[in-house]
């Protein structure tokens, strides 16, 4: 970055956690009684994005930052903004933060992402290498979905073995990979988990297909500027991070946001890099939300954001064998009174029918009484929303039997 752009103010980090929680839409006003199509797009405009993964060990973790946001909206919502035809799609899938769900206006940003991917760049290396050796079986597989309409892999399959480990995919599935990844097909809808793929043009809106190309560089420094706001504040790294940017360009782009004056070169107390926020930002005096936060929600997944922040070391331990877990397979951040206060590590069992809390970690300082009657009323409408009707508090530690005492103090059910 230029030495000479200066730093136009200085914040505490307090400040910063507060201007960081108000952007991505934690603020002290409670979410409307009924949430309607219309409160699910608007978060996610503001957002950005919202990363895809297949462990549905609760829910899967695109559902979630809305949840922790708005509180009990029906997930059909999010399935038809998603996935419906025409005018009603809001979103697209393709690879934002990893796997991703965008706003339908950013599509024209990504393509500079897809025409590299054509070219064997940004994408997976055996990607890249099936791209360059398997023209003929990537050109059969376009065509077949040309004819068919939305596909999913298994349809065309033509292996015979059984499949293999992770990544053991067939050729036809790398096929609809790789044009996925070079935006000559996009996910029409989904089968269960599995994607349905499709052309563009017979899935998105007709003016997002016809929307003019952009010059890479503009399309980079609009999606860091979409990150700027999404973030509130943010060192290069943590912007850049945002939309999975490369670091020069990036560097390059900010300055010109700087230089523009549509953002502002800040500095955070403690933090060893300037960081950036909107000119005309706006501290807010208290944040009072609380909720539980999916292991991929766009506030803490740059995890050295997260420690610098809230001073919380967040690791996910889905992958770490059981005995060297430390808090458990899938833990859920717990936000409240303007800081991550608690882990919980907890399981959908839906054939029990109920919400299973393996376990309840505090954090220094702990949680008073007021926070720990939060969390249980938290838990309760996180397995109203999933349908189960018991919370099981299954862990013997100090923390979960004051946890048993406030779903008895606030009138919760739980077995």
């Amino acid at each position: 970055m230029p030495a000479e752009l200066p730093i136009s103010q200085h914040l505490s980090i307090k400040q910063a956690r507060r201007l960081a929680l108000a952007a991505q839409g934690f603020n002290s006003r409670q979410p409307p009684a009924t949430i309607t199509a219309r409160h699910v797009t608007r978060l996610i405009e503001r957002l950005g994005v919202l990363q895809i993964d297949s462990v549905n060990a609760l829910v899967r973790s695109h559902y979630l930052p809305l949840y922790s946001r708005l509180g009990n909206y029906p997930q059909k919502l999010l399935d038809q903004a998603a996935w419906s035809q025409g005018r009603h799609r809001k979103l697209f899938e393709y690879w934002g933060h990893e796997a991703s769900l965008l706003p339908v206006e950013l599509y024209p940003l990504m393509r500079w992402r897809m025409q590299r991917a054509s070219q064997g760049e940004g994408i997976y290396q055996h990607m890249a290498k099936f791209g360059r050796e398997e023209q003929s079986t990537i050109a059969r597989v376009l065509q077949a979905v040309r004819e068919q309409g939305a596909l999913g892999a298994g349809t065309l399959n033509t292996r015979q073995e059984r499949a293999g480990p992770w990544w053991d995919w067939s050729a036809e599935k790398l096929a609809l990979e790789w044009l996925f990844a070079a935006g000559e097909v996009t996910v029409a809808g989904r089968r269960g988990f599995e994607r349905l793929y499709d052309l563009p043009e017979r899935v998105l809106p007709e003016a997002i297909i016809n929307h003019p190309e952009l010059a890479e560089t503009d399309a980079q420094r609009d999606l860091l500027l979409h990150a700027v706001h999404a973030l509130g504040v943010g060192t290069e790294k943590d912007i850049r991070d945002y939309f999975r940017q490369d670091p020069l360009p990036a560097r390059q782009g900010l300055a010109e946001l700087v230089e523009a004056g549509a953002i502002q070169r800040v500095q955070v107390k403690g933090w060893k890099q300037p960081a950036y926020a909107l000119p005309d930002f706006s501290v807010p005096r208290k944040i009072t939300a609380s909720a539980l936060l999916s292991p991929f929600d766009s506030l803490i997944w740059e995890r050295a954001r997260t420690e610098r922040l809230f001073d919380f070391h967040y690791r996910l331990e889905i992958y770490t064998p059981a005995h060297k877990r430390v808090y458990g397979y899938y833990v859920l951040p717990f936000l409240y009174d303007e800081r991550i206060a608690a882990r919980i590590d907890l399981r959908a069992e839906r054939a029990a029918g109920r919400l299973a809390v393996h376990a309840v970690h505090e954090e220094e300082p702990g949680l008073d009484e007021e926070g720990m009657h939060a969390l249980a009323v938290n838990l309760r409408r996180l397995a109203d929303w999933l349908g189960l009707p018991e919370v099981l508090i299954n862990c013997p530690r100090a923390s979960a039997a004051r946890l048993r005492v406030a779903f008895v103090d606030v009138g919760l059910r739980r077995v």
